[in-house]
């Protein structure tokens, strides 16, 4: 697997996602979908209707069995993947059982690579030059969750790591670095 980068800056994060939404809806949703929960890939494509939607609006958690310990976690759809959401399945009569990332060519979820490709080339859209990846997506998530001021061992869980020192490693957090925490306590 190739070394990938976040999306640091937040202006070329919001230019990503014109530059999805001009292509495709459903690559919008992926791509905001990833950033803001910090789910891996797989569970992402395979993400059924019925996990996201409850026939009228978006869920408020998406549960998502781990295949490796076996344990549910909780993945909150925040208000940025409810709006989304709606707009994309409003486009089509979807079921419930259909994947949320279906293929053009069939009923099936689109691949890894098709991931790649659909955030590779929206990335170089927008001048980025570093690699980005479909793993950007969870780096992304974890990079601005760790700024914004969430706990590193929360952020950890989220990841499934094992250790702090590996979590900052795969978000590319230098151990002594010093950057101002964005603790926004909106009441």
């Amino acid at each position: 697997m190739q070394y990938v980068n976040p999306i640091r800056d937040v202006e070329t994060i919001q230019a990503m996602k014109e530059e999805l939404r001009k292509s495709s809806i459903r690559d919008l949703l992926l791509f905001v979908l990833g950033i803001n929960t910090g789910i891996n890939l797989f569970d992402l494509l395979h993400l059924t209707v019925q996990d996201v939607w409850d026939g009228q609006s978006a869920k408020q958690f998406l549960y998502v069995k781990d295949e490796k310990t076996g344990e549910e976690k909780a993945y909150y759809l925040n208000g940025k993947i409810a709006e989304i959401l709606m707009e994309y399945l409003s486009s089509m009569n979807w079921k419930a059982e259909d994947y949320l990332f279906k293929s053009k060519k069939d009923c099936q979820p689109i691949t890894r690579q098709q991931v790649y490709r659909i955030i590779n080339h929206a990335a170089r859209e927008v001048g980025i030059s570093e690699k980005i990846g479909a793993h950007t997506l969870r780096k992304t998530f974890g990079y601005h969750a760790y700024y914004k001021g969430i706990a590193i061992s929360i952020i950890k869980s989220i990841l499934n790591h094992h250790s702090t020192a590996e979590t900052l490693r795969y978000l590319g957090v230098e151990r002594g670095e010093k950057l101002p925490i964005k603790l926004d306590v909106n009441l």
